[in-house]
């Protein structure tokens, strides 16, 4: 975790190439594939892979657990970065999520595989905090276990 108090950030090695990381990641059938923790799915609402365009996902549990996390794409440098927020919608369109923050994914080529960095930017030290106690690096740690499985099959 970063010394950055409104900061969370989780960078592991994947053996798998940037290439199939990114492919995971540009294609909304396959996102919805590993995006959050199994037995939990996610449905993908809108999906505009471009800076301006929607992303919102819709997840379930299967204790009839939601949550509805629509955002906006802000920066995609292709095989290298994505820069998403939850406030704002397609369009830049302002929002008030349930859960302020900016995401930056960063893809990076490390021996065979891939290094993939998560870091969540927060709007204060309340909000990280808030964050990790919804369980921050485990959740989204399975993810990247999911992700990771899921590219190594493609």
């Amino acid at each position: 975790m970063s010394q950055d108090n409104t900061r969370l950030e989780i960078s592991r090695y994947l053996a798998v190439p940037r290439t199939r990381i990114w492919e995971a990641w540009a294609n909304p059938g396959h996102l919805a594939q590993w995006w959050c923790p199994k037995p939990w799915t996610t449905e993908v609402r809108a999906f505009d892979f471009r800076p301006g365009g929607d992303f919102h996902t819709f997840m379930r549990g299967p204790d009839g657990g939601t949550s509805d996390n629509p955002g906006c794409f802000l920066e995609i440098v292709q095989f290298e970065r994505i820069v998403w927020t939850s406030t704002l919608a397609g369009g830049w369109r302002p929002t008030t999520p349930w859960l302020p923050l900016t995401a930056v994914l960063s893809l990076a080529d490390e021996g065979n595989g891939t290094r993939y960095t998560a870091a969540c930017l927060h709007k204060d030290p309340d909000d990280r905090r808030k964050h990790e106690e919804m369980g921050f690096l485990v959740g989204w740690g399975t993810c990247i276990t999911q992700l990771e499985a899921f590219a190594q099959k493609r």
